[in-house]
């Protein structure tokens, strides 16, 4: 059974880690572009901001949450809108997203064991909810070191990236209208101290090998597989790391492969 104390814990680190990188940044750093088309480091952060404020209305208030989704003006551009509807200056900006992620961990810690929150095209626990916001935390942040040139060391809380990757196998598939995969795959991955995680069945024939920080640039759709040191023996694994993806709605634009060659773990 995960323990939901830890995790959120873990979650308060990971963005407690990133808000360390941002809030010593003057203004005009906030505006410097990000991987991602047409979003700055503000755009990465209010996304989060307003990813943590829909997510806690699923836990605390779903009702506002389904309204939320079905007042949309756009539902195609509901994130693309909910990070620009709140941008604002650093200075609101900041506390806006501590107050919301704050909220947010308020909310998850009373939510009743067994009980489903409502989701885009999902119901989750409250651990899943928490798991896929360090997940996000972790893959905006990545975009934020790159934008400022800051080489963020990968950390233990990566598990909890690299498993939600490994349960969404079969999303990464129906993403992108593929048959869900009949076989299973076994994940071995190279942790930052230098121990093995696992996940899957230790006999089964498809195997997806490699680091752990490879892994999770490919399944948060931050670097392309060309560019890690991944390793897919069997069809399904081959198959897996061109669709993988471990967040929620439709498949990802993806990053196209670096002209450089492999810089996998350069996030």
């Amino acid at each position: 059974m995960v323990d939901l104390t830890a995790l959120l814990a873990d979650l308060t680190d990971e963005s407690e880690q990133l808000d360390a990188l941002v809030a010593v940044l003057p203004p005009e750093a906030w505006a410097r572009p990000t991987p991602a088309p047409g979003w700055t480091v503000a755009h990465q952060i209010a996304h989060l901001a307003w990813t943590d404020h829909v997510a806690r209305l699923a836990a605390a208030d779903p009702a506002a949450f389904h309204a939320s989704v079905t007042s949309a003006a756009d539902p195609g551009r509901l994130v693309e809108d909910g990070a620009a509807g709140f941008l604002a200056p650093p200075d609101v900006l900041l506390p806006r997203w501590r107050s919301g992620r704050a909220a947010l961990a308020d909310s998850l810690a009373t939510v009743p064991a067994g009980e489903k929150l409502p989701w885009y095209g999902t119901r989750m626990s409250a651990a899943s909810m928490a798991t896929a916001r360090l997940m996000e935390t972790w893959a905006h942040g990545t975009d934020v070191g790159e934008a400022l040139g800051v080489t963020r060391p990968p950390t233990a809380r990566l598990r909890h990236v690299a498993h939600l990757g490994f349960r969404t196998l079969g999303h990464g598939f129906a993403a992108h209208g593929r048959p869900m995969p009949t076989v299973p795959v076994r994940v071995e991955l190279g942790a930052p101290d230098g121990s093995v995680w696992a996940f899957g069945p230790v006999g089964a024939a498809d195997r997806v090998v490699g680091p752990a920080l490879d892994f999770c640039l490919l399944v948060t759709q931050r670097r392309h597989r060309a560019d890690l040191a991944l390793v897919a023996t069997g069809p399904t694994a081959d198959a897996w790391l061109d669709v993988a993806q471990a967040f929620a709605g439709p498949p990802g634009v993806g990053r196209a492969p670096r002209p450089a060659g492999r810089e996998g773990a350069a996030a």
